[in-house]
């Protein structure tokens, strides 16, 4: 009975990493929660320009993350963040300069506190040499698939902010 089986072609990647990944997380079924999601793609497509840099949306993260980090000399991760600022207020800082207040129900891998994953990738030497958060304050975090009107209209910013940081 196997021998009637349609062979198929397995391929591997082994392609070499670019030195900067810009990482999108988030939950597009979330509105502004997809945020990171949104830019990433916005980013990929406008930006075939940027070489050496990879792009992922990584959805909900998890510590699959550690993977994209090895080999990596920068990072740049985009995702929302309720930072008590106005909806669409756009932040950069770096892992230094922010805390945790992101409360864990410990159920799943993909469950994952981003400041974790960066200690957990310094702790087995593969994290990148700089990472960049770029955090942005949502206006709606409901179910729906379409990002909040506030986000939406930004995006072109958004994505003018992050490519110059790609440039530097």
């Amino acid at each position: 009975m196997l021998d009637t089986l349609p062979r198929r072609k397995v391929c591997i990647s082994m392609d070499k990493k670019n030195e900067t990944i810009v990482i999108g997380l988030g939950n597009p079924l979330m509105a502004d929660e997809g945020i990171g999601n949104e830019l990433v793609e916005l980013l990929k497509s406008t930006s075939g320009q940027c070489s050496g840099v990879d792009f992922l949306d990584a959805g909900t993260g998890g510590i699959s993350l550690l993977y994209h980090f090895e080999e990596r000399k920068k990072a740049i991760i985009i995702d929302c963040a309720f930072m008590d600022q106005a909806p669409g207020t756009i932040k950069r800082f770096t892992p230094d300069e922010v805390e945790t207040a992101k409360k864990l129900a410990h159920l799943s891998l993909h469950e994952v506190d981003i400041l974790k994953v960066i200690q957990l990738a310094k702790q087995l030497d593969q994290c990148p040499e700089e990472i960049i958060f770029y955090a942005i304050q949502p206006d709606k975090v409901e179910q729906k698939q379409h990002l909040s009107k506030t986000l939406r209209d930004k995006l072109p910013q958004y994505a003018k902010q992050i490519q110059t940081e790609l440039e530097k």
